[in-house]
């Protein structure tokens, strides 16, 4: 049990340095400088203000000095992140497939903010996540690994490319916006050809009710597609193996 609770508090963590991360790119603000500090009134936050889930429920979501209240988005993200980790580590035990888990699970909550709030996926997320991939990949496998998974990601790269060029014809306008197809050759990075249209297939299915959803309230036809593809992602490598039971199930 010991185990899952550090993975939760190491997911949690890296969470929260995953919000500030994302948060102060879309305002074209350093992440290094200056100190974490309440937006509203510029008070530095202490040690004690930055500990992920505790310190906000303690404070009760709102800054110590102005109590101005705090965005939630930060206590989900830590939450989720750290419930995360631990299913990962629970699926894949202390492996490679573990840490690269790890990275998948935090490019994916990059993805759902940056896209979500700006309709951007930062180029940062992608080559840092591609090369910790592409390192681990090197580390388990050597390089026939990397040339595999180069391969791989050539191949998403391409075919999410091509669907671009076709959806844009057809739909006069564009369909797929250029940080969806990098995030292609990631996901192609970590997944052959059958598990990557698996889920992309996912991605999909999943982004249909929301896209759905704004076309009715917001009048807009505008989806962040991000989300969905990173979502695909993570679901197809965690399930990787039952998936591919199951296409061979289906094929016998």
């Amino acid at each position: 049990m010991s185990i899952y609770i550090f993975t939760f508090i190491i997911g949690s963590i890296f969470a929260s340095f995953i919000h500030v991360y994302v948060t102060r790119l879309l305002r074209n603000e350093s992440i290094v400088s200056p100190r974490s500090h309440c937006t509203n009134c510029n008070h530095t936050l202490e040690w004690y203000e930055l500990i992920p889930i505790v310190s906000y429920i303690i404070q009760g979501g709102r800054c110590r000095k102005c109590s101005k209240k705090i965005g939630i988005d930060s206590l989900l993200l830590e939450v989720l992140t750290g419930l995360l980790f631990v299913f990962v580590y629970y699926r894949y035990g202390f492996t490679y497939d573990t840490l690269i888990g790890f990275v998948l699970v935090l490019v994916m909550m990059s993805i759902f903010l940056s896209d979500f709030k700006e309709m951007i996926i930062l180029d940062s997320t992608l080559v840092v996540g591609t090369i910790l991939i592409y390192l681990l990949t090197y580390l388990n496998l050597g390089y026939r690994g990397i040339y595999k998974s180069f391969m791989y990601g050539v191949f998403g790269f391409v075919l999410l490319f091509v669907v671009k060029i076709l959806g844009d014809a057809f739909f006069k306008r564009e369909s797929l916006g250029g940080g969806d197809i990098k995030l292609a050759f990631l996901m192609g990075s970590v997944l052959p050809y059958d598990l990557f249209l698996i889920a992309m297939v996912i991605g999909s299915f999943t982004a249909f009710p929301y896209a759905l959803f704004i076309s009715i309230t917001k009048k807009t036809n505008e989806l962040a597609f991000g989300p969905f593809l990173a979502l695909g992602l993570l679901v197809a490598f965690l399930f990787k193996s039952n998936i591919l039971a199951f296409l061979e199930l289906l094929i016998s």
